[in-house]
């Protein structure tokens, strides 16, 4: 669907007017920075520093990483969003977005160096608003900063908390101080969360559209594969538990019974924000997740005993599940040598499962950050001489993957590229790796076909690399009709040329 283009005026109470003049999205990272705090970004800035931090390096490379909260929104039922960044941005972002099939129109804010600097951006943005805010259409309106408004100090938190009853949802999702594309979904998520509770701390609130389980809930935080809930529901009834909603939510009514909970699973574990509000709530979290034969002992366990289930109902529980999920892993076995890398933040638990189907996995690089819900991953997958590298570069992936010169490379896009050129088989994590199920029976015979099928190909890749030598490298990359020839006396002679040149300027210089 279209970008809906939003350009509308009035007379509102001017915003901020920061010095931006000159300001762009090619200003770089140290510069955009300094910007965002001398305009008053400040606590954003420092908040998003300890909810993701950085480190051994700078940051990952990634998409941008408002797809992730643009995702997010895009998803909810009755939610409206509204970007404000440089059209370059907006255009890419909806592009993209609409590409992995979203099918709802993104709202855009246009803006020029005049408004920027201004404020009458700001002022834009407010009327847009209040030209959406329909309580027959919409629950929320989410409007994004993207790096210059942010960079500029466009102040959002100054929008009305709500309008005509419907809530107003203002958050900076800047390339310089969210780290990746999957953490941004939790800065939405969290911020959701906080609204959420603020309502439910006032009164009654909406109850959700499906009917309530009379079982105590499990909440579970972290996109997954669609059977994956119900496996997980499933793998509860024992311990007289039920799989809770899922954060990201689909629509608004479903955050308020995501708080109704026994105890909250951060399945992917770095959705920071989001684990700060159910913990402001009192709700204890657990980490990892029931992926494997080991995994789900020890997270059936972990949720018994968060929940205060009795240790026979819990025993009951993995007696139930874990046979199954044993037989699966034996009668799918993966032999091979794996390493695997991402950006979706389910990398560690991909990694264990294909461990217990039987492979050897040598390396795990995630771009997301180390935190104390993925230690029990971390923890289990060094106990077996896996290396983990957290906010993982595109060069430690490489450079791991080129050191184990593994029988099948799981990764990001540029990562399976280089790994095709190098002839070995690869498969992209994200399409088709996390659309697939992980938890339980389901998960654990998930991926052997797919990865068999991959490690399978590497005679193809083997013949296809000796038919296809030379070509397209070196003197006869490009388009061409006749066969190009190497002229390496042309090199020798233009290099001669140079370093006489060369030296000559430098007597002339002394």
């Amino acid at each position: 669907m279209a970008t809906t283009l939003i350009d509308r005026t009035g007379p509102v109470t001017a915003a901020p007017k920061p010095d931006v003049a000159g300001l762009s999205c090619h200003a770089g990272k140290e510069e955009l920075t300094k910007a965002a705090q001398a305009a008053g970004k400040s606590e954003a800035l420092e908040q998003y520093a300890r909810d993701y931090p950085l480190g051994p390096h700078d940051q990952p490379q990634s998409m941008c990483p408002a797809f992730g909260s643009l995702r997010v929104g895009l998803r909810m039922k009755r939610t409206a969003t509204i970007l404000s960044g440089s059209a370059c941005c907006v255009y890419g972002l909806t592009f993209t977005s609409h590409f992995y099939g979203a099918r709802r129109s993104v709202g855009y804010v246009p803006f020029n160096s005049e408004t920027l600097v201004t404020g009458k951006l700001f002022e834009d943005i407010r009327d847009a608003v209040y030209a959406l805010a329909k309580p027959e259409d919409y629950d929320a309106i989410v409007i994004t900063n993207l790096c210059v408004p942010t960079a500029s100090g466009v102040p959002l938190q100054l929008l009305p908390k709500e309008i005509n009853g419907v809530r107003i949802i203002g958050i900076d999702v800047p390339g310089f101080g969210v780290p990746t594309h999957a953490e941004a979904k939790d800065v939405l998520s969290g911020a959701m969360l906080k609204y959420a509770a603020s309502e439910i701390r006032q009164g009654p609130v909406a109850a959700p559209r499906t009917a309530r389980s009379a079982l105590p809930a499990v909440t579970l935080v972290g996109e997954m594969f669609p059977a994956d809930p119900v496996g997980i529901g499933r793998m509860l009834e024992p311990m007289g538990l039920a799989a809770g909603p899922v954060v990201p939510t689909r629509e608004w009514r479903e955050l308020f019974a995501a708080f109704d909970c026994a105890a909250v699973a951060a399945i992917h574990p770095f959705y920071t924000a989001s684990i700060r509000e159910f913990e402001s709530a009192g709700r204890t979290v657990v980490g990892s997740a029931p992926v494997g034969h080991d995994g789900t002992a020890t997270w059936l366990s972990a949720i018994g005993q968060a929940c205060g289930v009795r240790a026979d109902k819990i025993a009951a529980a993995q007696n139930a599940i874990l046979p199954a999920i044993k037989g699966a892993l034996a009668a799918k076995p993966i032999k091979g040598r794996i390493t695997v890398s991402g950006y979706e933040g389910s990398e560690l638990l991909v990694a264990r499962l294909l461990i217990e189907s039987g492979a050897e996995v040598p390396y795990v690089g995630s771009a997301c950050p180390r935190t104390r819900w993925s230690d029990a991953d971390r923890e289990w997958l060094e106990a077996r001489g896996v290396t983990v590298q957290f906010r993982a570069s595109l060069e430690n992936d490489i450079a791991a993957m080129m050191d184990a010169r593994p029988d099948l490379a799981i990764g990001t896009t540029p990562v399976v590229q280089k790994a095709k050129q190098l002839s070995i088989p690869s498969l992209y994590f994200t399409n088709l790796i996390s659309a697939r199920p992980l938890m339980g029976p389901a998960g654990a015979g998930s991926l052997a076909q797919v990865i068999n099928a991959a490690m399978a190909n590497k005679q193809r890749f083997d013949v296809m690399t000796d038919f296809f030598a030379g070509v397209g490298e070196g003197h006869a990359a490009g388009i061409w009709e006749d066969t190009p020839v190497d002229r390496p006396e042309f090199a020798r002679k233009y290099a001669g040329m140079l370093a006489a040149r060369a030296k000559a300027e430098e007597a002339v210089g002394t």
